[in-house]
Formats: structure tokens, C-alpha cells, sequence
């Protein structure tokens, strides 16, 4: 039988109609994902879906059951974004219930953006990235010793947009397009509860992953991403989006309210980080490497192994696409394939 983390929380009846089901992501420092199951005369809609593993699988089957359903019952699964922690079990639900699989098409177009380049599969075009942002030698042969691949989530059925009505029969949940820690992140607010399923884009204690990766586009279309610049934008909307009072219902860590002020808290630790490479770059021209080890990490940069490095640099460059759309960072492509940064205007 699966074992499961004995710091895992109870399934929660939180009224209304509304489910809170843990699903462990095993060896995973985050621990569960907060899968929530929404009651309706077709059988429950769930907003994410867990990571695909055993122990996941027979957690998520159970806390359906303790729900008083069971997976076959599914009508549907909206995943807030593709990342596997969400996204991983939506193909198993489907294919026990027939259901469907929503999410927002910027996250489908991702998927298929990865089917055709092998990003996030352990290439060749991995090692090529981590020598273009300036990583020894040691640590890319390090990176290419790992085995960092995961089956891709399944593809959805329905592709959502921003504003639009999802599947939920007797209720009223509304897409909310909110780019950045994916391209197609979305949070769903129950209009009819006053609550919003924010995903990973507000946690409570946390802030998420905001990432510039490939650093470089490997098909030749011009590189105009802009994910953090997204992000910030998407924190200001969506308090706007929903009213003072709303329940702030994430996929980690716990519910919680004063939405309004934890977005302008997750704003502020970006402007510190923005302003510490800014500062950083007065001492001259840097690698990405480089400019990683300038900044605080919750491990330390010493003590992170290359795969962590590489998730850090993608946020590093994240920040620098920032600083490059404000006019005070450029980016040189040297023939050396080693991308550096200076300080704009001198």
C-alpha cells in the first residue's frame, strides 16, 4: 500500500460546496498540493489535479471518497497551470471518468511548444542553456548526468481565456488570466462564494517561481518574453478582479485572506531583488552565473545543486528581462555563446 507523509492535512469540508484534498508530491520540500473539489449535480469539478504517482493517486482517490464521490464521478478538471504538481494526475482522472481536462490555451501552447523543443527533457538543448548563462563546465557535465525528465501532463480538452465561464453546473467559476509563474497560469474566482483559487500565483508565505527559460529562444523567433514584467502586472489585476472580503484559496501551504496586501508584499521582495542586480551591475559586466551569486536564496547559492542553480538562474534572468525593458540593463550575445549583462548608459 502507498504510504503517505505523515505531515499531510485531512481532507476539509470548507462549506459551500467546496472540498480541500492534499495530494503529496513525494521528495518534494513543498510536501502536498491543494487539490479542491467543487460539488455539482454532475459529479465534482476539481481545480488541479496532483502530481502522477501512487502515493498521489491513492491520496486523491480517497479524499474524492471521504467527499463522498470517487474519481469515476469526475466531470471535470481545471488546472491552473501545466506544471506537473498540478497537471500530473488530470490524464488518470480522465481517464477513469471521462472527463475533461480545462486550462488556459497560452499554457496549452506550452505544452506543445515543449513536445517539439524537448525543454525540461534532459537535451542537449539543457547543457547548451546553462553554458550560454555562464556555468562551469563542472556543473554542466554535473546537469547532464541528471535525469530531470517527467512525462508530459495530458493535453486539455477545452482551452480557456481570460474572463471565461468553466464547466461548473450551478455555479459561476470565472477565469482569471494571471501570466507568469506559467504563460497561461490562471486563477478561478467562485463568484458565487466570494472565494478565489489562486494556484501558485499568491501563496501565503512563499512567493512562486517566476522563471526566463530557455534563456534563449532554440527556433529563432524573436525573444520577447517578459514573465516577471507579466507577473507584476497580473498581481495588480487581480486584486482588482476580487472583492476585499474574498477567501484566497492556493494549491500550497494554507487558505487565507488580505489578498491585496500579500500581492503588494510579493511585488516588494521583487523590487528588492530588481534593485540588488541593478546595484550589481555597476561593478561592471557579468555573466548570469555570475549574477545569481549575488543574490539571497532561501538555500544559498553555495549549497544549491546545479539542477536548483538552474531554476535560480531562470528567475535571475527573469529579473534582468525587467531591468532590460526599463532601460537599465543590456543584454550582449558575444560570439563566445556566453551571454553577459551590463549596465545601460555606461
Amino acid at each position: 500500500m502507498p504510504t503517505l507523509p505523515r505531515e499531510l492535512p485531512p481532507v476539509e469540508d470548507l462549506g459551500g460546496g467546496v472540498w480541500s484534498i492534499p495530494v503529496p508530491i513525494p521528495g518534494n520540500p513543498l510536501g502536498y498540493t491543494l487539490v479542491y473539489a467543487l460539488e455539482t449535480p454532475r459529479g465534482p469539478v476539481l481545480v488541479d489535479a496532483g502530481w502522477e504517482h501512487e502515493d498521489s493517486w491513492a491520496a486523491l482517490a480517497d479524499g474524492l471518497r471521504t467527499a463522498g464521490s470517487d474519481p469515476a464521478d469526475v466531470h471535470g478538471v481545471v488546472v491552473t497551470h501545466f506544471h506537473p504538481d498540478h497537471a500530473g494526475l488530470a490524464g488518470r482522472v480522465r481517464a477513469a471518468s471521462g472527463c475533461w481536462i480545462a486550462m488556459h490555451h497560452a499554457d496549452a501552447e506550452m505544452l506543445r511548444f515543449i513536445a517539439e523543443t524537448g525543454v525540461g527533457n534532459g537535451t542537449g538543448l539543457e547543457v547548451a542553456q546553462l553554458r550560454a548563462a555562464g556555468a562551469p563546465e563542472d556543473q554542466v557535465a554535473a546537469y547532464a548526468r541528471t535525469d530531470p525528465r517527467l512525462d508530459p501532463p495530458a493535453a486539455p480538452d477545452t482551452e480557456l481565456a481570460h474572463g471565461e465561464l468553466v464547466d461548473v453546473p450551478g455555479r459561476k467559476l470565472r477565469t482569471v488570466w494571471t501570466p507568469g509563474h506559467s504563460p497561461g497560469h490562471i486563477c478561478l474566482h467562485l463568484e458565487d462564494a466570494d472565494r478565489l483559487f489562486t494556484g501558485d500565483h499568491v501563496l501565503p508565505r512563499i512567493t512562486p517561481h517566476i522563471g526566463l527559460y530557455p534563456f534563449t529562444l532554440p527556433d529563432g523567433r524573436p525573444d520577447d518574453r517578459d514573465p516577471l514584467g507579466a507577473f507584476l502586472d497580473s498581481l495588480a489585476q487581480i486584486t482588482d478582479t476580487a472583492p476585499g472580503s474574498v477567501e484566497a484559496l492556493p494549491a500550497h501551504e494554507a487558505r487565507f485572506t488580505g489578498l491585496a496586501e500579500r500581492a503588494a508584499a510579493i511585488a516588494g521582495h521583487h523590487t528588492e531583488r530588481l534593485d540588488l542586480l541593478a546595484a550589481a551591475l555597476h561593478h561592471g559586466p557579468a555573466t548570469l552565473w555570475e549574477l545569481c551569486a549575488v543574490l539571497p536564496w532561501s538555500r544559498g547559492w553555495e549549497a544549491m545543486g546545479v539542477v536548483q542553480r538552474r531554476l535560480a538562474a531562470s528567475e535571475t534572468a527573469a529579473h534582468l528581462r525587467v531591468l532590460e525593458r526599463r532601460g537599465t540593463a543590456v543584454r550582449t550575445d558575444p560570439p563566445t555563446g556566453v551571454l553577459t549583462w551590463r549596465r545601460a548608459h555606461g
